[in-house]
């Protein structure tokens, strides 16, 4: 975790061709060169590495000879276009100098070498998918196809090569075929796609290629360091803070042409009125500047010029969506201004949970994505995680709950600051987290404030995606006997600190430059719980564990290479220790006989084994009448659990939002397209929701059963061997024992 949250990494090969642009056919003649900045920036990214990451003595000059296969494996996940003898040769030419070249000479030309294999393979390899998607193809076999090959070795030569890919044109033709086109209309559609593959890779600049060899440098030191390039620096400043100047809009290309998929309620385009979803943007005017024409464009570039400074204008040439004539045209100026995503903030509600006495008890639920917060000194009017909790509590206080569930699933972490803070609105005062640095020194980061925002019965609901600052927090008041945690099995496991240093603060030349630079994220140091435990690998081990899919995913930290030993420091001194046996045991019992038999639980048990079943089955059969059964047995069994949800949301309990900014209208969108290019925001590349105008799922089982646990926590403060005590368990009170 860190000062900052943690940050996806960029990937190539088929992953980034799904997320660009699309057009005419790419070229395979990429004169890629070093820049002098990206040199010194190489070189600067191996000696910080070397001399402040917290790994520093585990990784060797020798050590460095692994980056040649991981960037291999990031351009080409599914060991799909790269041979075996690829892997050899690049091996014998790069693997013994990638240190001596980085460290001493900043020289990434092994990076492009490499990509420049891999983009003849590829054009190579989609030339032979056009020939085979000439001939006739047999689906009525008994083959298969390893659909999953991200652990496979790559093609041992050109025949075997082959052969992978006539299994994978023909599963990628059953799956056209399954959604009732001809085959010719199959064939045409898989030929569009490696056509936009080959537009893509055509696109890819030197300096992704250079990020994406760095990145792979740094995570030999552990797999949450990485190399930003200045552009995804800059985006990434942007999720931090939750917001960026621009014209607030979600773009995506088509057919060459940049469509507004999304207009951002309360952003510069939609106060404007001037542009409506569906519009295309032919080109882009700066002010004093002539336009340039966006149409074939990537993506991000298009993004790039349209965002801007505060206050500065941008026009934009139109072409309107309900526009009869495809050749009207219209011009649009637009002061740009900051877009606040505030879909990314804090939101709550206070739900109506039903009481033994058949009354409802109203119990409240804080929804946190991440630990955000201003970067810069100026905070005031900056959005704050701990500003926003608090916040919220004070309208669920006001709304008079009775307890709270504190929502840290999907929560990958944040700001140690916020962590911290935002801890001390449960507790009077005390350790939080220790943080040790390379040499052992342990520091104690306290909660100073003595004050309470809420001293309620209180639960932490997490996942196996909760990390990071999460895992502090959560661990935190797990120590002080603050709240009872529930969940998956365990947390992410993420136990480290990260610190982000742009590259023009470690070199003069650097800062002297106009030119934008990258910037390295890297650990500097491992944090520890206030009793001493670390969460590294091992997570936060929830108090009550809840059945969930999780639980077959690869998503904690010891699924990823170069992971930080677990370990254990002296315990802190804090006024607090875990809850006690008499609480957590009528709470487990409770929890367990609901599991046992209410209908949500055997609804979500039976999703779960499907879903273990479908993870269990490695290949695909290559038999277009097998594939049609089994999509025909899916679609059954989905029906049924759809069916079976709808009656269960039937039980759902009513709830009142709150927000911490005026609640969002809903957003206009563009109509779907079935072939369309999968839209990127230009405020944040996050994933669309599939239902704006719903706050909370439907049938959140993991939730409902949260608010069920702080029910019986508030029903058993009512007993008699608790008849003394001012607050129900789990409240502040009940710490001291």
């Amino acid at each position: 975790m860190m000062k900052s949250a943690p940050f996806r990494r960029l990937g190539l090969g088929l992953a980034l061709v799904a997320l660009t642009a699309v057009a005419a056919l790419g070229r395979t003649d990429h004169p890629f060169t070093s820049s002098t900045t990206l040199t010194v920036e190489a070189r600067t990214l191996v000696q910080l590495l070397e001399q402040a990451h917290y790994n520093r003595d585990a990784v060797t000059s020798a050590s460095y000879a692994e980056v040649i296969p991981d960037f291999m494996a990031d351009l080409d996940g599914q060991r799909l276009f790269f041979l075996a003898s690829d892997k050899a040769m690049f091996n014998a030419r790069f693997a013994r100098n990638v240190y001596w070249n980085l460290s001493a000479l900043g020289n990434v030309d092994a990076a492009y070498d490499i990509f420049g294999v891999y983009e003849q393979r590829v054009e190579s390899r989609i030339n032979w998918v056009f020939d085979e998607l000439k001939k006739d193809i047999d689906l009525n076999g008994t083959d298969s196809y390893r659909f999953d090959r991200t652990k496979a070795e790559w093609p041992a030569n050109t025949a075997a090569a082959d052969e992978l890919w006539r299994q994978r044109v023909k599963s990628e033709l059953i799956s056209e075929l399954l959604n009732k086109k001809t085959v010719d209309d199959a064939k045409q559609t898989v030929r569009k796609r490696y056509e936009r593959m080959l537009k893509n890779l055509g696109e890819i600049e030197g300096n992704e290629i250079a990020e994406l060899f760095l990145s792979n440098v740094a995570r030999l030191y552990d797999p949450h360091s990485t190399y930003f390039s200045a552009e995804t620096f800059e985006d990434f400043g942007i999720q931090m803070k939750l917001e960026l100047v621009g014209i607030g809009a979600v773009l995506s290309v088509e057919d060459d042409y940049c469509v507004v998929k999304e207009i951002v309620p309360g952003g510069p385009a939609d106060l404007s009125k001037q542009i409506k979803p569906g519009d295309k943007i032919l080109s882009v005017t700066q002010p004093d500047g002539e336009p340039v024409e966006v149409i074939g464009m990537k993506l991000r570039r298009i993004v790039e010029r349209i965002r801007g400074n505060k206050g500065t204008r941008v026009t934009l040439t139109i072409q309107p969506a309900d526009a009869p004539d495809p050749s009207a045209r219209k011009l649009v100026t637009i002061t740009r201004d900051v877009v606040k995503l505030n879909d990314a903030r804090a939101h709550a509600a206070v739900f109506q949970v039903p009481g033994a006495d058949g009354k409802p008890v109203p119990v409240g639920v804080i929804t946190l994505p991440s630990f955000y917060g201003p970067a810069e000194a100026d905070s005031a009017d900056k959005p704050s995680a701990t500003k926003d909790v608090s916040r919220l509590i004070d309208q669920l206080k006001g709304a008079g709950i009775q307890g709270l569930v504190l929502d840290l699933r999907h929560n990958g972490g944040g700001y140690l600051t916020e962590a911290i803070d935002l801890a001390g609105l449960f507790i009077p005062q005390g350790p939080v987290v220790q943080v040790k640095n390379y040499v052992g020194e342990i520091q104690v980061d306290s909660d100073t404030n003595r004050g309470v925002a809420y001293d309620g019965p209180l639960a932490v609901l997490v996942d196996r995606f909760s990390a990071s600052a999460s895992e502090i927090v959560t661990g935190a008041l797990q120590n002080y006997g603050r709240a009872i945690v529930i969940g998956d099995s365990s947390t992410h496991g993420k136990g480290t600190v990260q610190n982000v240093l742009e590259m023009r603060t470690l070199v003069p030349e650097l800062a002297r430059s106009p030119v934008k630079t990258g910037a390295v994220k890297f650990t500097i140091q491992k944090y520890y719980l206030p009793n001493g435990s670390s969460t590294q690998l091992k997570g936060v081990v929830p108090d009550i564990v809840l059945p969930s899919i999780d639980e077959f995913l690869p998503i904690g930290e010891a699924s990823l290479p170069h992971a930080l030993a677990w370990d254990e420091i002296p315990s802190s001194l804090f006024d607090g220790h875990p809850l006690d046996t008499r609480i957590l045991q009528p709470l487990r019992e409770a929890s367990a006989a609901r599991q046992a038999k209410l209908e949500e639980f055997l609804y979500l048990r039976k999703n779960i084994d499907w879903f273990k079943a479908r993870q269990d089955q490695k290949t695909l059969s290559l038999n277009l009448a097998v594939r049609q059964k089994q999509k025909e047995s899916d679609a059954a069994f989905r029906k049924a659990m759809e069916a079976e949800k709808k009656e269960l949301a039937k039980n759902e309990y009513p709830y009142r939002e709150f927000r911490v900014a005026p609640a969002p209208e809903p957003k206009l969108k563009a109509p779907k397209k079935s072939d369309a290019s999968t839209p990127v925001d230009e405020e944040d590349d996050a994933e669309l929701s599939t239902d704006d105008n719903d706050a909370y799922a439907k049938v959140d089982v993991f939730l409902r059963e949260s608010l069920r646990v702080v029910n019986d926590a508030i029903a058993l403060g009512k007993e008699k061997q608790f008849a003394a005590d001012v607050h129900a368990p789990l409240a502040i009170a009940d710490r001291k024992g």
